[in-house]
């Protein structure tokens, strides 16, 4: 869960004695990378997000793909490397990479993978994924010589976060509803997606959802009762291509037809992946940073 993403001591690895290329702020605090990788693999999809906005390509890619901004990498040009779960270490072995990028979903795998070849966590640093995101893209541009590539990108995902938290205050409180088939959770600020209302300015409708994976399990008279000015719905069946009624179906009810958001329609269906898999990418972060700016122009 992002919101246990705590920054540990500070951590200085150098990869050789060359004169330093850059610096990259990791989950176990910074990282000194001596020379640009020229072969670099990602367990991190938001890490291979943002990589992929800068120019950058990576040797392989982890199965499946469920990003479909990223749908294009998958072209039988680079090596199956297993899942974000689960690497295939001798396919990682055969590519030699002189970086591998691991996240939350592989963490558990940096362990073994940094005896192939350096690894550093790209997890979040901070529960601001604001932060984290224009960080990693600064200092991915630097590290790979992608600079003015990462200035743009940067310049452009600060101009529309300042738009939309201009937007979003004073403009009513909001709940984060997921869906998983039929069943509904919700999260409030210090969960996973407690991002929301840290990056975006939206007013928390609700300060004490209990904290978990997939959240607070709730009821459509919940959702009634609570009644949110604003739901930003994540439909996790479709971000995972799983089996089961879409967030659209499971939301048309009658007690949710009649909370404010849906009758001034406030519900925002976030895109899953962009929302949940690739959250800390440039590119999704801007994809999504996009969608809530068109929704609060929208009601206005």
């Amino acid at each position: 869960m992002f919101a246990h993403f705590m920054r540990g001591a500070a951590l200085v690895l150098t990869f050789s004695t060359a004169a330093s290329a850059a610096e990259l702020t990791t989950f176990s605090g910074p990282v000194t990378i001596d020379e640009t990788p020229e072969t670099v693999i990602s367990y991190d999809v938001g890490a291979l997000d943002t990589l992929t906005a800068l120019g950058v390509d990576v040797a392989g890619i982890t199965q499946p793909m469920l990003v479909p901004a990223l749908a294009g990498l998958d072209d039988g040009s680079r090596a199956n490397i297993g899942t974000l779960f689960e690497p295939d270490f001798e396919q990682v072995f055969a590519l030699k990479p002189d970086l591998i990028i691991a996240g939350p979903r592989a963490r558990d795998q940096i362990g073994a993978l940094s005896k192939i070849a350096p690894t550093v966590d790209l997890s979040p640093f901070s529960e601001e994924i604001g932060e984290v995101v224009l960080t990693q893209t600064r200092e991915l541009g630097e590290l790979f010589g992608k600079q003015d590539k990462a200035a743009e990108l940067v310049a452009h995902l600060e101009a529309s976060l300042e738009e939309v938290r201009g937007l979003t205050e004073g403009a009513g409180k909001g709940l984060v509803v997921m869906t998983n088939g039929p069943k509904l959770s919700v999260f409030g600020p210090g969960s996973r997606f407690g991002w929301v209302h840290d990056t975006l300015g939206i007013e928390p409708l609700m300060e004490n959802v209990e904290e978990q994976t997939h959240g607070e399990a709730v009821s459509f008279e919940f959702l009634h009762e609570a009644n949110p000015d604003w739901m930003i719905v994540f439909d996790r069946t479709r971000a995972t291509n799983g089996d089961g009624p879409k967030a659209e179906e499971t939301l048309d009810n009658e007690l949710i037809a009649q909370t404010t958001a849906w009758q001034k329609g406030q519900v925002i269906y976030v895109h899953p992946a962009d929302f949940y898999i690739a959250t800390t990418g440039v590119r999704s972060l801007q994809d999504t940073v996009d969608q809530f700016i068109a929704a609060y122009k929208g009601a206005q």
